[in-house]
């Protein structure tokens, strides 16, 4: 079966070949697509370097969100500069934690919209908040960059950027620096901490490594995101850690996985994982630590780690969207930059029910 499957992905890359050209002009290197959601969608920018943020166009005006370009340009100048540089930092030290804030920015826009809840602490009257969720701990990472960059903030505008923004914008330039580059885009900035995190919407919201493609639809499709987009998220799965017991159910991978990549995982994980003995795997074998289109390649090979990865070639559509982005140089890159500025509209707050917190765990 496998090497029918090996057959079948040389054949799909052949065809794929043959319609480039076709497929460039449709997919960026000549006109950009038409956005496919209400939230403005811009084409990437040019990346973000070491000069105080210059002036870009606003998004057109939206009676749901206050985001726009260059948001503290006037109120505290060096704000994106402040964050790239705690996240520069903490790449450097450890690569990982850069997976893990980009993780971070989807879990926390998922539940509650991108309103920092994920970052609050649980207190007497909330003892089960969302980074307590098994989903989020102890696996989530990222927590201490984001304290390093708010705290920098504060020291140099307080009371002005929100623990939200500086989320989007840690996950914005993670994917920059763990690209090499190669995903870059203007981020409006705006957003407003949410003061309600609980645990069981984590439950009801978040997507899980064991799900099928029409559940991860549907997941995705309550946040005003797509399948292509679900497709193109999923992607992050090139990069960082997971648990065994995220994908191992009694010692027992996916059936479908590739039998050395399962015979591998089984010297590297205990029989039954469990919270005292349960270590980490990375997620890409070939290349762990960059953000590119390998996890594609990964997923035609049946060498990724989670049911919903696999549910991906689980229908024509997207295994159609997976060879894309495996063949088509760029592709990923692209539309990874335009889904995450996508997915930074998900429910922002208002003055109504939003406020700007001293400290990201603690709501004023």
């Amino acid at each position: 079966m496998q090497k029918m499957a090996g057959l079948a992905v040389l054949v799909l890359v052949a065809l794929l070949a043959a319609a480039t050209a076709q497929a460039q002009g449709s997919y960026g290197y000549g006109k950009s697509p038409a956005p496919a959601a209400s939230p403005p969608e811009s084409a990437p920018m040019p990346p973000p370097s070491s000069s105080p943020p210059t002036q870009t166009p606003p998004p057109p005006a939206s009676p749901r969100t206050r985001l726009r370009f260059d948001f503290y340009k006037r109120s505290c100048p060096y704000a994106e500069e402040i964050v790239r540089e705690a996240v520069r930092n903490a790449i450097n030290v450890n690569p990982g934690l850069g997976a893990g804030l980009i993780r971070m920015a989807f879990h926390d826009c998922f539940v509650q919209g991108c309103d920092g809840s994920v970052l609050l602490d649980p207190t007497p009257a909330n003892p089960r908040p969302e980074k307590l969720s098994p989903a989020n701990f102890p696996s989530l990472r990222g927590f201490d960059v984001v304290d390093a960059a708010k705290a920098a903030l504060e020291k140099a505008c307080p009371g002005v950027v929100s623990c939200a923004d500086v989320v989007q914008f840690a996950a914005r330039d993670a994917a920059f620096f763990l690209s090499g580059s190669k995903i870059h885009y203007s981020l409006p900035g705006g957003r407003l901490d949410g003061r309600v995190s609980v645990e069981n919407e984590t439950f009801a919201f978040l997507p899980g490594p064991s799900f099928n493609l029409s559940r991860l639809i549907q997941s995705f499709k309550v946040k005003g995101l797509s399948v292509d987009d679900l497709v193109v998220l999923s992607g992050a799965h090139t990069i960082g850690l997971s648990h065994c017991s995220s994908f191992l159910t009694v010692s027992t991978p996916p059936s479908d996985m590739n039998p050395g990549l399962a015979a591998v995982l089984k010297k590297q994980c205990p029989a039954n994982p469990n919270f005292t003995n349960d270590p980490t795997v990375v997620q890409d074998v070939v290349t762990p630590d960059k953000l590119d289109n390998q996890y594609y390649w990964n997923v035609l090979r049946h060498k990724v780690l989670f049911k919903s990865d696999a549910a991906l070639m689980a229908s024509t559509q997207t295994a159609r969207m997976v060879l894309e982005n495996a063949g088509i140089r760029g592709r990923f890159e692209r539309k990874f930059a335009r889904a995450m500025l996508k997915m930074s509209f998900i429910e922002v707050k208002n003055a109504a029910n939003g406020e700007i917190r001293k400290s990201c765990h603690v709501a004023n």
